[in-house]
C-alpha cells in the first residue's frame, strides 16, 4: 500500500507521497512514486502513482519511451491538460487490461499546466481509464491509504490556503497515515509548484532520521496535546451520566 496526495490552491499545487512498497511482511522496499515530466518554461506535468508497482512502472516507462521516440502523442506535445489526462488514462487502462486481476490495478494523480493555460489542474486517474478533477469545496486528491490523512486536509485546506500551510498539512496528513498503517512509510517526498511559474518544483525528501521531520512531528504532537488541554471542559455529573447510560 502507499499514500499520495495533491492539493490545488490559488497559489499553486502541493504534492506529497511516501516511498514504501510492500510485497509481504518480509519484502519491504522504497520506490519513488513521484514522477516529473515537466519542461521548464513550457509545461508542468507531475504524476503520483499508487497500487501495483509493476503496473505503475510499466506506465511510467511507456510515457518516457513515447517522449524519447517522439510519438505522435506524448506528454511533451499534447496541446491541452485534457489531452494529457486522456493520454495517461489510456496508457494506464491498456496496462491494467493485460491482467484479469484487481491485484494489478494502479491509480494516478496528474498535476498539469501547459503554457497556453491560465490555471493548473490536478486529476485522479482510475485504473479503468476515467478521471475526475478537484472542486472548490474539495481542493485535494488522494490515492492509496487515504483515510487516516483525510481529516486534517478537510479541516485545514481551502483554495486560499498558502502553499506553506498546505505543505505543512500534507506532511501532517502523511505522518498521521504512517503512524496508523505500517504499509506506508518514509522517506517522504514533498514537491511544491507555484502557479504559472513553469519552473521545476521545490522538492524535498525526508528520511526517517531527518532532523526537520523529527522536529515537525514533535511540534505537531505538542501542539495537538495543548489544543486538547485547552478544549472547554466536559462537565461530568450524576444526572448527566444517568442520561447517557439509559
Amino acid at each position: 500500500m502507499t499514500y499520495c496526495l495533491a492539493i490545488k490552491l490559488e497559489a499553486g499545487i502541493v504534492y506529497c507521497s511516501d516511498t514504501r512498497t510492500t510485497a509481504g511482511i518480509d519484502q519491504v522496499s522504497a520506490y519513488s512514486k513521484m514522477h516529473d515530466f515537466s519542461i521548464e518554461n513550457d509545461r508542468h506535468i507531475m504524476l503520483l502513482s499508487a497500487g501495483n508497482l509493476a503496473t505503475s512502472q510499466a506506465v511510467i516507462s511507456k510515457l518516457q519511451t513515447d517522449i524519447e521516440s517522439n510519438a505522435v502523442l506524448n506528454l511533451h506535445n499534447a496541446y491541452s491538460s485534457h489531452d494529457v489526462a486522456n493520454y495517461v488514462a489510456l496508457s494506464l487502462r491498456e496496462e491494467v487490461s493485460k491482467f484479469n486481476s484487481s491485484n494489478h490495478e494502479a491509480s494516478m494523480i496528474l498535476g498539469v499546466q501547459l503554457a497556453n493555460e491560465t490555471r493548473p489542474q490536478i486529476m485522479l486517474i482510475y485504473p479503468q481509464g476515467n478521471f475526475i478533477i478537484t472542486s472548490n469545496d474539495t481542493p485535494f486528491l488522494q490515492i492509496g491509504e487515504s483515510k487516516y490523512g483525510k481529516p486534517i486536509l478537510d479541516r485545514v485546506v481551502e483554495q486560499t490556503t498558502t502553499l506553506s500551510i498546505a505543505a505543512a498539512a500534507a506532511i501532517v496528513s502523511m505522518d498521521s497515515t504512517i503512524r496508523s498503517n505500517v504499509s506506508v512509510g518514509a522517506p517522504i517526498e514533498l514537491c511544491i509548484y507555484k502557479e504559472s511559474s513553469f519552473a521545476r518544483c521545490f522538492y524535498s525528501k525526508f528520511t526517517e532520521d531527518s532532523a526537520f521531520l523529527r522536529d515537525f512531528q514533535s511540534s505537531w504532537d505538542t501542539g495537538i496535546k495543548k489544543a486538547f488541554n485547552n478544549l472547554p471542559p466536559v462537565e461530568w455529573s450524576e444526572v448527566w451520566e444517568t442520561k447517557t447510560t439509559n
